[in-house]
């Protein structure tokens, strides 16, 4: 088991719906540490950066006008098998089918807005990572907590 790291999107509509707070409570209360965070409006430029893959399907027009129609909070977030255990924690993609207890089972009904992205690998979110944060906006620590939150053979 490998600590990693993933990126994390407050999407639009999370943060106009003021769920930030809550959403980074949960990646807290989970025992991840947020290693880097910003608010920042995506541009189109950037939605085909981090949309890559997307952008010549024919979804993606809605996709960037949502993504890039308010302000986003991105973080770095960083634990044992982060990736994994950040899209455990915010649910299946459609809200409405998302299971309680998910950020978006309790809080969204959407399946295009749904509130939060969380990279699907270990490689994409080393791409994302690098869309959004340089080397020297990254805050990499030791927390005092890690030995209560995961084992050292975990790490």
């Amino acid at each position: 088991m490998a600590v990693e790291r993933t990126l994390i999107l407050v999407k639009p509509d999370g943060v106009q719906r003021r769920l930030t707070g809550r959403v980074i409570s949960r990646i807290e209360d989970k025992g991840l540490q947020i290693v880097a965070m910003k608010m920042l409006r995506i541009t189109p430029e950037l939605s085909r950066k981090h949309y890559a893959e997307h952008v010549s399907k024919p979804f993606y027009p809605d996709l960037e006008a949502f993504i890039t129609s308010g302000p986003v909070v991105a973080m770095i977030v960083q634990g044992p098998e982060a990736v994994g255990v950040m899209r455990t924690l915010m649910g299946q993609t459609n809200g409405r089918t998302s299971t309680p207890g998910t950020i978006r089972g309790d809080f969204g009904v959407s399946r295009q807005m749904n509130l939060i992205h969380g990279s699907d690998s270990v490689e994409s979110a080393g791409r994302e990572i690098s869309v959004y944060f340089r080397d020297n906006e990254i805050c990499d620590y030791t927390s005092v907590l890690t030995g209560q939150c995961w084992a050292p053979e975990e790490a």
